[in-house]
């Protein structure tokens, strides 16, 4: 590695429960849809190469059909690809994954919240990483008022986590009383929502109270924004345009780096199957953005 290439440590470090993580990582669901897995196996090593230690997953991140609904050939997961370019794994590195859905070729993409059905998925996990233990594990739901409570589906995985299937729990498109109701249960190590310069949603209060409670906040679609798994945005508002001209970087780093600076319990999880990307993506924790620039962003 070039002594002068930026790697993850420039974003700084947060921790998720017992473990200190850079919070520059790296989301796998975009390893998936290249028919040839040699191409996400040799980004994913880099990843690591480039001080990456925390990496998002799940096992419904699978191609084709998965989440992103595209591809053909064999069927491709994420956390095969991710046991097939790191296992065995470094002691360094986290791994968190979610679960309250899941795929197969017959269903499609199916919720199941159930005890048994995140039981089954937690147990999918383990093998398709080849682990006895998952590092992190966030609850993903569907928010529906007035019919949303969260407390069996986290107590089923508090329960998996006393077994020590799960060292740490987690989050997923969720609101505070969703955080409120589950820290009664378990400890809760991050929350995971949709956020991004132009898709803020009512985010940030949640993100302001996760940390004061210590929690990490982790966005998922920084760079898709309102596309989600549609992928990256290609138009971005003239302030981002500007201030990555300011620095000579490119507005999907700006995106990257003001998501960073929402806040130091705040972790960047930016996805790719492509090894300049992801060169470009560890790059944009280096970006230091004035109160000028980020309040010139919203």
């Amino acid at each position: 590695m070039p002594v002068d290439e930026i790697t993850a440590a420039a974003a700084g470090s947060w921790t998720l429960g017992d473990r200190t993580v850079h919070r520059m990582g790296f989301g796998s669901m975009r390893t998936t849809p290249d028919p040839d897995p040699t191409r996400a196996i040799r980004v994913l090593r880099r990843a690591v190469e480039l001080g990456v230690d925390h990496i998002d997953t799940a096992a419904f991140y699978v191609s084709p059909g998965g989440t992103l609904n595209v591809g053909d050939g064999p069927a491709r997961y994420a956390t095969e690809l991710i046991r097939a370019a790191l296992a065995p794994y470094p002691e360094h590195l986290v791994i968190t994954t979610k679960v309250g859905f899941g795929y197969d070729p017959a269903r499609g993409l199916y919720e199941d919240a159930s005890p048994a059905g995140l039981r089954a998925q937690v147990e999918e996990n383990l093998r398709r990483l080849g682990r006895d233990h998952l590092d992190v594990v966030n609850l993903r739901i569907v928010r529906r008022p007035g019919r949303d409570s969260v407390a069996e589906a986290f107590g089923a995985l508090a329960g998996l986590r006393e077994a020590g299937l799960i060292r740490h729990l987690g989050l997923s498109n969720v609101r505070r009383d969703h955080l409120d109701e589950a820290q009664t249960i378990a400890p809760v190590v991050c929350v995971q929502n949709a956020y991004a310069v132009d898709n803020r949603g009512e985010q940030d209060p949640l993100l302001r109270e996760c940390g004061a409670r210590g929690v990490a906040y982790v966005p998922f679609f920084a760079l898709a924004g309102t596309r989600r798994e549609s992928g990256a945005v290609a138009e971005h508002a003239a302030a981002v345009h500007a201030v990555a001209r300011a620095h000579g970087a490119t507005p999907h780093q700006v995106r990257l780096a003001w998501t960073l600076h929402r806040g130091p319990h705040v972790l960047a999880i930016p996805g790719t199957g492509d090894p300049e990307h992801l060169r470009q993506n560890i790059a944009a924790g280096a970006l230091r953005l004035s109160d000028e620039e980020m309040a010139a962003l919203g």
